[in-house]
This record gives C-alpha cells, sequence and structure tokens, in this order.
C-alpha cells in the first residue's frame, strides 16, 4: 500500500500521528475529538511529515534578551559561584561605556566586564550540534557553558562561535547556564594598540544560539558560513564556483547528495548542480560545484541586482534533507589600473565615498542593526559608491546592506599606528585577516581586503637608530606576511594599506611596495597648512609609484554643526571652512584619472575618547553628525554625486541668523543652493533674489534678509522638469544704534577672540563674533586674540571642564580694558564667561600631526578687577581664585543704566593681563 493510501486509513493515521507528535514535541487534540474531523486529521498529518523533513535543518536564533552583567572581574568564577553581587539586567547588543568616554574625566573603563544568561536545552536536541555564535564582544572574550569554558577569543571586531555539546546536560528540568567576560583592556599582542577612536567594551553586537544536524555544512571554520562562492564573469556568461566541507559527527559514515541552487531576485530558479558525497564518522570532507548563468544581470552601484545561492544537504539514501545554508550572489568584474583607475564590469568608475566609525551618541557601538543599516543609507543617499569599513570589520548588517544599495567596499583589520614585535601579535593580526576574509568572503560588495592604517605614523625606538631600522623591517615583514595570506585566501580581491602623509617613509622603508593598492591619508589645508600641497603629493605618488593604483583613503576638516563663519579659516572648526576643503579636495580628485577613488574621513562624527577641541571626545570630521544630522557639506556631495535630480539650500543648516541693517533694513548674507541641475533661482519671502549658474553643484547668493521669518525658495528647471527646496530663516537684526527708537535693543551674546557665529539650538540663542567698539555700538576697546603657544592656528584645543560650550571657551581677548555697549536706560542682566587657558598640565599628544597643540603652556599668574559703569563688580578674579585653568567660570551681574551712560564692562589688571571670553546682555525692562 502506498504511503498516501495508507494514511487515508484512520487507524494508521490516529498511529502515524502518535509516533509524530513524540518525536517532534508537539501537542495534539484529544483522540476521540480528532475521529470525528477526519479531513482536519489528514491535513495535520500532512503538517508534520513536513515539519519531520524539515525538522533537522539548521535554526539560527538570536538570544538577546534577558542578559545579566556585573562591571568588574569575579574571582573564581564561574567555577565557583557569586554572593553578594549586583548584577545589572541588560539586553544585548550592549557596551560598558555609553557614558564615561563623554565626561569629563579623562580615560574610560577599560577592564574586564561578566555577562551571564540562563537558556534552556529541550532533551530532544541533544543529537543536534548547539553552537553559540557571537557577532563580536570586544576584545577579548572567554565563554563558559555550565562553568566549563567553551572557548576563548582575541580580537574584539570580528565573529566566533563555538560548539557546546559537550558541556550541556539534555534535560528539560535543567536550566543551562551561560558566562562570558570580556576585556577591553590595552593588550600590547592584540591590535588595535592605540588610534583615534573609542574601544568600546562589551558584548556589542548580536548573539545566537545555532542547532543543525549531526551532518552539516562546515560550521568550525572561523565562523564562516562555510559555503564559498567564486565567480568568472563577463557579459555574456557568468561560471559560479561553490566550494566548502562537510562535518559528519554522527555515529555512521553516510551518503551525502549537495544541491546548489542559484535564484533570481523574484526566486525564479536559474542553475542547479548536485553531487554525492561518502563522508565517514568522524570527519569531513570537501566539496567543489561548477555551474553557468546565460546572460546574466550584472552588480553594479546603479544596478545592485542580487541572485542568492540556496546550498542543501540531503541524505543520498532516505532523501532526508540535513542542512541548509543560503549567500548572496552578485555577478560582476573589477579591476585597477595605477594609470587609469577603477573599472567595474569594463566601465570606468570613480570610485567616491566615505570612511565609517560604528558608534552612535548615547548609544556607544552597541548599535542595533537598524542603525547600522541606516547608516548605509545614508552614504548610498549622498550619492556615494564606496566605503572604507574603518578601521575594522563591522556590525553584518553593513556588508548586508552594501550589497543591497550597490556601495562598494574595503575592509581592514585594525592594525593602527604600530605594531608590536612579537610572535603573538603577528599571529593575533593573522587571525584576524583569516576571520575577517572568511567571514566575509561572499559579498559582492567587497573589493578590497586591507590590514595596515598609518602604521608609521607613530614608530617605536628613537629616530635614526638600528632599533628603529629594526622595527621598520618588522612591520614590512608583518605587511608580507598578511599580503601572502590575504591572496592565498583570496587571490581575486585586492590588498591595500593605507598611509599618512610622509611619502618617503612609506617608500624608503618599502612598505609601500607591498600591497597591490597604495590608501594615502592626506590632511593638506587641516593638519598641513597649504592644501595646495594635495596635488604635488598625488603627482609624486604616480611618478614614484607609478605601477600601484592609488585611493585617497582619508581627507577630512572637523567642522561642529553648531558653529559657522562668514570668514572661515583653517581649524576654525566651522562648516563652512569644512566646505571649502571638500571642494577643493574634490575637485582634485575627480580631475586626476589615475587617483582610482576617494573615502572622506568621516561619514559620521564618531567617538574619539582621547580628543578635546571644539567638541570633547569626539572627532567631527563627519559629514553627519553623531546623531546624524546632515551638515552642510553633505549636501555639497549630493550635489555633485547624485544622478537623481536634486536641490537643497545650504541655510537648512543655518537657521539662526543675527546681523546689522543697511538703510534699507535688510542684512546681506551669504546662502549657498546645492543642485545638479545647470540652474537655480532662489526667493526670499516670495521675491527673487536672482538666477546663478551652478558650478562644482552649487551657486552662491547674497541674501537680503529681513527680521524675522525669512521663507527661502530655491526652484530649478531642466529639460521640463522643476524641482525645488524651501527652509525658514529666523534673522534677528541687531541695531546699528543701540538706543534706536525704532529697533529696540534686547539681547546679545558675544564670543570674544572670535569671528565665529556659535548657534546654541537647546535655548534658541545665537553667539555672534567679537568687533572693536564704534559709537552707538558694541565691542571690546584694546586687548588682543588668544593665541596657544604652538601651532595651533586656532584658540585653544584643550578641553574646558564645567561646560558643554567649550568653543565659547576656548577663545578670549587678553589685555582688553573694556567691552561697551551703548544701550538706552534700564535694567540688564550681563553674564561674563572667563576660562583660563593657559595651563602647565600636559595632556597626551595625539599624533595626527597635532603634537605641538598638547604641549604645556608656562602657568598663568592672573589677577585683575571688574567694574560695571564705574562700580566694582568683582575684585582680584585670577588664577588665584576662581579661574582654575581649563575650567569655565561665568557670573551674572544685574546693572542698571541711567542717564544714557550705556554699559561699560571695565578690566584693570593687578597681575598679567585681564581677559574675556564671552559677554551675554539682556534687557530686562
Amino acid at each position: 500500500m502506498k504511503t498516501w493510501d495508507r494514511l487515508k486509513n484512520l487507524q494508521f493515521c490516529l498511529k502515524y500521528l502518535t509516533l509524530l507528535s513524540r518525536s517532534y514535541n508537539i501537542a495534539i487534540p484529544e483522540i476521540n475529538t480528532i475521529v470525528m474531523m477526519k479531513k482536519y486529521l489528514l491535513a495535520l498529518v500532512c503538517l508534520l511529515i513536513f515539519a519531520a523533513g524539515h525538522a533537522q535543518i539548521r535554526n539560527k536564533q538570536t538570544i538577546n534578551t534577558g542578559w545579566e552583567f556585573y562591571k568588574g572581574d569575579i574571582a573564581g568564577y564561574p567555577a565557583t559561584a557569586a554572593s553578594g553581587l549586583d548584577w545589572q539586567k541588560i539586553s544585548l547588543p550592549h557596551t560598558w561605556n555609553t557614558t564615561d568616554v563623554s565626561d569629563e574625566e579623562p580615560g574610560y573603563y577599560r577592564g574586564t566586564g561578566w555577562y551571564h544568561k540562563t537558556i534552556y536545552i529541550p532533551s530532544a536536541w541533544k543529537n543536534k550540534a548547539l553552537y553559540l555564535y557571537f557577532d563580536g564582544a570586544n576584545q577579548t572574550a572567554e565563554v563558559y557553558v555550565n562553568g566549563q569554558l567553551a572557548g576563548k577569543h582575541s580580537g574584539g571586531y570580528t565573529a566566533f562561535s563555538f560548539k557546546i555539546n559537550n558541556y550541556i546536560n539534555f534535560n528539560d528540568s535543567i536550566a543551562t547556564q551561560i558566562d562570558v567576560k570580556v576585556n577591553n583592556s590595552y593588550d600590547d599582542n592584540i591590535p588595535p594598540l592605540n588610534a583615534d577612536f573609542t574601544f568600546y567594551g562589551g558584548i556589542y553586537r548580536d548573539v545566537y544560539l545555532v542547532t543543525a544536524h549531526p551532518v552539516h555544512f562546515n560550521m568550525d571554520d572561523h565562523a564562516s558560513p562555510g559555503i564559498r562562492i567564486n565567480t568568472t564573469v563577463d557579459s555574456l556568461q557568468a561560471g559560479i564556483h561553490i566550494s566548502g566541507s562537510i562535518s559528519n559527527t554522527s555515529a555512521q559514515k553516510r551518503q551525502l547528495k549537495i544541491v546548489n541552487q542559484v535564484f533570481m531576485a523574484d526566486g525564479t530558479l536559474v542553475s542547479q548542480a548536485q553531487k554525492v558525497i561518502a563522508v565517514n564518522k568522524g570527519d569531513s570532507t570537501s566539496f567543489n560545484l561548477e555551474q553557468s548563468i546565460k546572460n546574466p544581470r550584472l552588480w553594479s552601484p546603479d544596478d545592485a541586482y542580487l541572485y542568492h545561492v540556496v546550498s542543501t544537504l540531503y541524505d543520498a539514501k532516505s532523501g532526508e534533507q540535513l542542512d541548509e545554508v543560503s549567500n548572496p550572489l552578485g555577478l560582476r568584474w573589477f579591476r585597477f589600473s595605477a594609470s587609469e583607475g577603477f573599472f567595474l564590469n569594463g566601465k570606468h568608475i570613480k570610485l567616491i565615498g566615505a570612511n565609517r566609525h560604528q558608534d552612535y551618541k548615547a548609544i556607544g557601538n552597541a548599535l542595533p542593526e537598524e542603525l547600522n543599516t541606516r547608516d548605509m543609507e545614508l552614504l548610498k543617499n549622498m550619492g556615494a559608491n564606496f566605503i572604507r569599513i574603518s578601521h575594522y570589520p563591522q556590525d553584518p548588517a553593513v556588508l548586508q546592506a552594501c550589497d543591497r544599495l550597490g556601495i562598494l567596499a574595503s575592509e581592514e583589520i585594525p592594525i593602527v599606528n604600530r605594531i608590536t614585535e612579537t610572535p603573538e601579535f603577528t599571529h593575533n593580526c593573522e587571525q584576524m585577516q583569516l576571520e575577517m576574509i572568511r567571514q566575509n568572503y561572499n559579498h559582492p560588495s567587497v573589493i578590497i581586503w586591507a590590514y595596515m592604517n598609518e602604521v608609521l605614523i607613530q614608530p617605536r625606538y628613537n629616530d635614526n637608530t638600528p632599533e628603529r631600522k629594526l622595527y621598520y623591517n618588522h612591520v614590512v615583514a608583518l605587511a608580507k606576511t598578511l599580503d601572502s595570506l590575504t591572496h592565498q585566501e583570496d587571490p581575486e580581491r585586492y590588498t591595500m594599506i593605507s598611509c599618512h602623509g610622509d611619502f618617503d617613509r612609506y617608500f624608503d622603508t618599502g612598505l609601500a611596495k607591498v600591497p597591490q593598492i597604495v590608501g594615502w591619508n592626506l590632511y593638506y589645508g587641516w593638519y598641513a597648512k597649504n592644501i595646495t600641497d594635495l596635488d604635488v603629493f598625488l603627482e609624486r605618488h604616480h611618478t614614484q609609484l607609478a605601477d600601484k593604483p592609488m585611493i585617497l583613503t582619508e581627507f577630512g576638516a572637523d567642522a561642529d554643526s553648531r558653529l559657522r563663519s562668514l570668514n572661515p579659516q583653517r581649524f576654525d572648526k566651522t562648516v563652512d571652512y569644512q566646505l571649502l576643503y571638500h571642494q577643493y579636495y574634490l575637485k582634485t580628485i575627480q580631475k586626476l584619472p589615475y587617483v582610482a577613488g576617494a573615502a572622506i574621513w568621516c561619514l559620521v562624527d564618531f567617538s574619539s575618547e582621547q580628543r578635546q577641541e571644539a567638541t570633547p571626545h569626539v572627532n567631527t570630521k563627519g559629514m553627519l553628525s553623531s546623531t546624524r544630522e546632515p551638515k552642510e557639506t553633505y549636501f555639497f556631495y549630493q550635489a555633485n554625486l547624485l544622478k537623481t535630480p536634486f536641490i537643497r539650500i545650504g541655510a537648512a543648516t543655518w537657521k539662526m541668523r543675527e546681523g546689522t541693517p543697511d538703510a534699507q533694513g535688510e542684512c546681506m548674507q551669504p546662502v549657498s543652493v546645492y543642485s545638479n541641475f545647470p540652474s537655480v533661482s532662489l526667493y526670499n519671502n516670495g521675491v527673487k533674489i536672482k538666477s546663478a549658474d551652478t558650478e562644482n553643484g552649487f551657486a552662491a547668493f547674497n541674501v537680503p534678509f529681513v527680521a524675522g521669518a525669512n521663507q527661502l525658495r530655491a526652484l530649478a528647471v531642466k529639460g521640463g522638469q522643476t524641482i525645488e527646496d524651501n527652509t525658514v530663516v529666523d534673522f534677528k537684526m541687531q541695531p546699528a544704534d543701540l538706543k534706536s527708537a525704532t529697533m529696540p535693543f534686547s539681547s546679545i551674546n558675544v564670543s570674544l577672540g572670535d569671528s565665529r557665529y556659535f548657534m546654541d539650538d537647546n535655548l534658541h540663542q545665537l553667539w555672534v563674533p567679537e568687533q572693536p567698539y564704534t559709537p552707538g555700538s558694541w565691542g571690546y576697546v584694546g586687548g588682543e586674540v588668544f593665541e596657544t603657544p604652538g601651532n595651533v592656528p586656532y584658540g585653544s584645543g584643550r578641553d574646558i571642564l564645567g561646560t558643554e560650550y567649550d568653543a565659547i571657551y576656548q577663545t578670549q581677548r587678553v589685555g582688553l580694558s573694556a567691552f561697551k555697549l551703548d544701550v538706552p536706560d534700564g535694567q540688564y542682566e550681563i553674564t561674563l564667561h572667563f576660562a583660563e587657558l593657559l595651563s602647565p598640565a600636559t595632556d597626551k599628544p595625539l599624533v595626527y600631526n597635532l603634537s605641538t597643540q598638547q604641549q604645556s603652556a608656562a602657568s598663568s599668574n592672573r589677577s585683575f578687577d571688574v567694574w560695571v559703569n564705574g562700580n566694582l563688580a568683582i575684585k582680584d578674579l585670577g588664577t588665584q581664585n576662581y579661574l582654575t585653568p581649563l575650567h569655565a567660570y561665568a557670573t551674572k551681574i544685574i546693572a542698571d543704566v541711567k542717564n544714557g551712560q550705556g554699559i561699560t564692562v571695565s578690566f584693570k589688571a593687578n597681575t598679567g593681563q585681564a581677559i574675556l571670553n564671552g559677554i551675554q546682555v539682556k534687557k530686562v525692562y
């Protein structure tokens, strides 16, 4: 009797149903009920048969909730129980450095943290293969199951997994205890040793429990998918080469059938291949399959078409499905040329994109998958086609998004700034490179494997010594080892090292000759003074390394989103200088065919705990803020890179402005409109200002702002298509004559020693730059702008404690005699801001050509009196009392102005010179 006919027999059906329910722990209704429901019974049995046929397929599910965390080490744990500890209930992803990297205490916790979780393993899983899979934990991890060590892993940015069958009691009534010890302490044998980013600790990515049939595709290959896909592609045909291995942990030899299927995005099967192999018990066997697709749809940034490959494992005799693995497939080919740049699918493409770090404000590096994906969407929305994943492998969601969106990627391991000359360091580097390649091999977006960043910027030993020379030899030897390993693992993709701007050092040591591509991190016009030296450097590479393709792997300038300037200058941290900088760089990159591509430093502002500057603990070179708000520079790149119609008013990021009106009651200030249309028109409050041609993606306008709301509208027309953008700017008019009856004075906020505007969105205040006093108006009398000892061209680069307004306190006027405002009579609040910027304390220097910024300055012995309209307001203000170096000090004074005297804040030096960092004046009545 055939199986289907037998199932129609009620008695057989009930017997079979009972066996199935016991085998798979499936609850069924009472038998008496089922007898009355023959059709239902037949459907249920069919469902159970389907479940039986698929019950052994691999299952991977997160176990992110229900964890407990303890900050610190626990002696003897988990071999011995810990009691009396304050465990914190948390969910993953998690980092213990969410807040301490941004507080005012130098440094952040780098040490041990323990994670604990209870899971429940059904006894029915006894014959399955069970693994714990970690997407990432920084930087070393020890995993314990029921008190027994299941495995250790070094390196904070690659995945790892451990088989846990031997540590589990397969008993439904006994829970399984998982304990993970994570440590992000400095370790001389684990890269990165130091870098310009924060080394967050914790289990900051997903953790999975993976179950599989005892016969499965390899699950012990450095947390890789177990399947490797290679392609040979042209426009007519794609050859697909599938390789991998099968592990047989069962108690008997197995005859197995491997079926590999390639599906189109809509699920249509386009290619299939299969093979039968035998695998002995307790053994593993490798396999290869070949198949092809005619007239393939090619993957590119303009059409990121993804096929997918499903590899299925069957028992060759019974037909039972044992395992299944799915991978993305993008069909493309590419090459780099030292003279012509980059080619994808036979077409020349200029790679333009950005670097990306993996943290987010108030979250640290413990980002949910959605925010990792969102960053790639923001990069694509900028018009980019390239990402340098700096300086370490990142969440799997990043490359998954790159595959879907059509973003070409370079990925690297975190050998940053220097190496350690030990076998242990070399081994860890090799292991990281191997894990990175094997885990991410099947992503079509990846075109480059990199392994060093600015590794000669901070060499060990003194210059011109035998030890230094030997150190350089060790660096080159490590590079050759990693380069060879990479080619052995993946002969198709390119290798790259990114170097800082010391051409001679990388050339003379021979390091620049090791990889296939040389990346250069160049900051001419920022850390280095002359921006035009960029052209000289690039031409030098093209001449002296004529056989090496080149990518500009970093270039950027800091921009605090709150700072703007009508007169931008190097190192003022304004968005406006960042704009000038990137306008020059993009034009240079696009005109030179031998520059294969470029990656902006950086896509987003990111945490760097050691940094101070205008936004302490943050590197602000991003096109987007740390909360992903666009800076005006982001619009500039959109206008130059997007192929879809684009227009945006730059003033959308500078919505609070202030100025003095002309005779018509208007104040002219610049506004840029960004568009990829040939010309744009700008309107204010419905009145057309003018039309202008765009050049390099923007057109500049002088806008006659009026007091109050200014409704800006930008319009562009091309080929019958119209696009527009709108924004509102709130403009405050500051009267030229402060006693004007038609435009009464209300308040003003002035930053001294400064030529920048500072926007405080929280208080809806705008700080304006200083100006010299003129009768009828306001301004300083005497003094000079503070200059930091060393080569910092703007203000102080030190963290000012006790304030979030570092940019206000980092500039000052020194030696002034007064600050005057010719305001009308009335009562006023006068708030004075001071900070002693000279300090004998020496901070640890940054190595990015900024070391002189961090040198100590001679301590100041300063004391001065402050008078308001002839009345002594502050006596002997100085370093002996309130002016603790690098601390903010502010005080508010109430003043009654009478008899047309205005406000005069006078300074009388007793010792040293008087200083003033900022002043706020508000009329009460």
